[in-house]
């Protein structure tokens, strides 16, 4: 593209986005721990259509929509991150499918040249719609979160939510190819530690899906909450085979956050996502661009690079292009949980997970 690009926001005044090369050369990028860094989480929207109890206070307060990225804005970044080497996007929110032009959106990044791998987190309840349509843009997979197959409880937890809406989309999911599906399942003590991770484990048993047990992570203001109710890996992973018997393991990447398991016979694997009790920062090469446009380099610190002000003033495609760099590099090792510190400036839906 050729020549500065005048977009029109939700903003009164216009923005200007300095000149896209018309090519642009592909570099890997390192923090200073040697972890190449190639994959990054979008935060679409910190607006969600739930109040789960885990992630937000039920008055939340969402940004006004000016102060988000628009979508050339995020595309324009998008395009910067693969410059630097990343070749996996995770769309999330909020909740992402709530965001107008969703469709094409996913089409347009996943045109993005060197962009290999487009995926969402979602709470599943609008993919009855939108599943098919997200899957021909170019979306390759899709994580749902569910926490329960209890439905009065699963509204309990989620303030507002309807389980056989999610349920549909599950399996919209599944028919639109968005596979192999992932079901995310947060364990809150006396919410859903006992016969709901039964229930929920058996779906692996006659389906090849994962659902994924994950620790819950205190943000913002809900963290004292979160640190009273934590349910460890240890205690998940006991409770299940304390009713199916040994697990078996399947194999572990140290890559994926997710350590799988099988249930004797099951078609499906069950995974636990230690993030609070287990770390595992050794392999993680994400980064996380927030809805307003702030470089997140861990998702339990603090530690952010603004993008979208230098952005919208003008800044080039180099200046942006090493302002990710230089944040990138500086990724922290992992977050200090252990000492008693804890990210308190943003709420789950504001980070994007």
């Amino acid at each position: 593209m050729i020549g500065n690009v005048t977009l029109y926001t939700n903003r009164r005044d216009k923005v200007t986005i300095a000149p896209l090369p018309e090519g642009f050369a592909i570099e890997p990028t390192f923090d200073s721990y040697g972890r190449r860094i190639n994959y990054l989480r979008i935060s679409l929207t910190d607006a969600c259509n739930l109040r789960c109890v885990y992630c937000m206070p039920e008055d939340m307060q969402f940004r006004p929509r000016h102060e988000l990225m628009s979508d050339e804005e995020l595309l324009y970044l998008v395009k910067i991150a693969a410059s630097l080497g990343v070749t996996k996007i995770r769309l999330t929110g909020g909740e992402p499918t709530i965001r107008p032009g969703i469709v094409e959106l996913v089409r347009a990044i996943a045109a993005t040249p060197g962009i290999q791998d487009l995926a969402m987190t979602t709470n599943g309840i609008l993919l009855d719609k939108l599943a098919r349509p997200l899957a021909q843009a170019g979306l390759k997979r899709v994580n749902i979160s569910i926490d329960t197959l209890d439905p009065e409880k699963f509204h309990r937890i989620t303030r507002w939510g309807h389980l056989e809406d999610v349920w549909r989309g599950i399996q919209a999911a599944e028919a639109a190819g968005l596979t192999p599906i992932k079901l995310n399942a947060v364990i809150v003590r006396h919410f859903n530690d006992g016969q709901d991770m039964i229930d929920l484990a058996q779906l692996t048993v006659e389906n090849d899906w994962e659902v994924r047990f994950i620790e819950m992570m205190p943000f913002g203001e809900v963290s004292d909450f979160q640190q009273t109710n934590v349910v460890t890996y240890a205690e998940m992973k006991q409770r299940i085979e304390a009713h199916f018997g040994p697990l078996e393991e399947v194999g572990y990447d140290f890559i994926d956050p997710s350590r799988p398991f099988r249930i004797r016979g099951a078609k499906g694997t069950v995974g636990f996502i230690s993030s609070v009790t287990e770390p595992f920062c050794q392999g993680c090469g994400r980064v996380r661009l927030t809805a307003d446009g702030k470089l997140r380099l861990c998702l339990l610190r603090e530690d952010e690079v603004d993008l979208l002000t230098p952005l919208r003033a003008g800044a080039s495609w180099e200046e942006l292009r090493a302002l990710m760099r230089d944040g990138a590099y500086h990724k922290p090792w992992g977050h200090e949980l252990s000492a008693g510190k804890f990210a308190q400036n943003r709420a789950m839906n504001q980070i994007g997970g």
